[in-house]
């Protein structure tokens, strides 16, 4: 199940079931878990010396498509899938189930929460933190340098279960909160409340995520999302939603 033309290292610890794809590197620092898909042309666990020697590990079940890079020094749960043409930097910590989108770029320090998904060419700042059950629709970019460019760095804190549409800005510093909707080309200046709606450049509130309604379905509200929307989340997990909302 490894390609003949993959190079991968003698110290790089590989699991059961793990497939390597043609001409793909995996280096020295590297750890990869049980029935794990790498695809070809990826490089494992380049080296970095901002990793401190940390190795990369790549938890059971995960799925890393072709042309992607992650530097060791990293940590993923469970289930990581990828898209193509991915970069994960250093001192990335990540819950199970994450999804990447193809050309997302992860850059170094951030902390990322269970099943969140990254839509395509999403771009996270370093030292990012971003909730449990988040989405980050297409051209997403989190940023940190408030005065570009700097040594300083301030993270984005994006809270659980908020959603970030296409092509918005967050600024450093910024916090969105908890069940938060920022609307598609927005630039957020200031944080957003949880439950709140946030559009426009410079964003503003412009009410709760309650007030909104299905456009096809007239009194039915589509936020919380996880109320209606459960298709790839694990089952214990959409069992909770269930309990939370027995109304559908």
């Amino acid at each position: 199940m490894l390609h003949p033309t993959a190079q991968i290292s003698k110290t790089a610890r590989l699991g059961r079931n793990v497939t390597i794809g043609a001409f793909t590197i995996v280096h020295d620092n590297v750890q990869i878990e049980d029935n794990c898909h790498i695809g070809a042309q990826c490089e494992i666990g380049t080296a970095s010396p901002l990793s401190d020697g940390t190795p990369l590990k790549i938890g059971e079940g995960s799925v890393i498509r072709s042309h992607s890079v992650f530097y060791e020094g990293s940590s993923f749960g469970p289930n990581l899938t990828t898209g193509h043409h991915v970069t994960v930097r250093e001192g990335v910590t990540a819950g199970r189930n994450l999804q990447i989108g193809t050309q997302t770029d992860i850059q170094n320090n951030c902390r990322i929460g269970e099943c969140t998904r990254m839509h395509s060419g999403v771009f996270v700042a370093p030292d990012a933190v971003l909730g449990r059950f988040v989405w980050l629709m297409p051209h997403v970019a989190l940023t940190n340098d408030p005065h570009p460019p700097s040594h300083v760095s301030l993270g984005v804190s994006v809270d659980d279960y908020a959603v970030i549409s296409a092509r918005s800005v967050i600024l450093p510093g910024v916090t969105v909160g908890r069940d938060a909707l920022v609307g598609a080309n927005s630039t957020v200046t200031k944080d957003v409340d949880a439950g709140m709606i946030a559009v426009g450049s410079p964003a503003r509130s412009v009410g709760p995520v309650s007030s909104i309604q299905f456009k096809a379905e007239a009194g039915r509200a589509p936020y919380p999302w996880r109320r209606h929307f459960h298709r790839g989340y694990p089952a214990d997990v959409v069992e909770t939603w269930k309990q939370e909302f027995p109304e559908g």
